[in-house]
């Protein structure tokens, strides 16, 4: 399945939990809520997946985690904030580099409408 179809259908999942959850809880809710519904449809997800960092030729186990890890394609990082910035822009394609994936999806749930807190990253 191409990142672009694969995305769609997370894209689609996570409308699904922010309409029937709303805005204003944690994070980890979410996440618990988009991976149940991810696994229900037949998607390969991992939660919580250790990203570890190469450094001059050494494996080093930092405890970087990645909230969600889709078909071992798309990494999503998922928020609870008022507003995302750029920290978090730049936080999701550090997490892209580190691990050779090609794409991202940056979620932020606490807004009234899902695609206003959606950014699709590319590597």
């Amino acid at each position: 399945m191409s990142d672009f179809d694969l995305t769609e259908k997370i894209i689609g999942e996570a409308i699904y939990v922010h309409k029937r959850l709303g805005p204003g809880l944690l994070e980890s809710t979410y996440q618990s809520c988009l991976f149940h519904r991810l696994v229900q449809i037949g998607l390969k997800v991992e939660k919580e997946k250790s990203l570890p960092v190469l450094f001059d030729g050494l494996q080093l186990e930092c405890g970087y985690r990645l909230d969600l890890v889709v078909e071992n394609q798309i990494i999503l990082e998922l928020k609870s904030v008022k507003k995302l910035k750029d920290i978090h822009l730049a936080q999701m394609i550090t997490y892209l580099k580190l691990s050779g994936k090609k794409t991202g999806l940056l979620i932020n749930f606490n807004v009234q409408r899902l695609v206003d807190g959606l950014k699709r990253v590319k590597n």
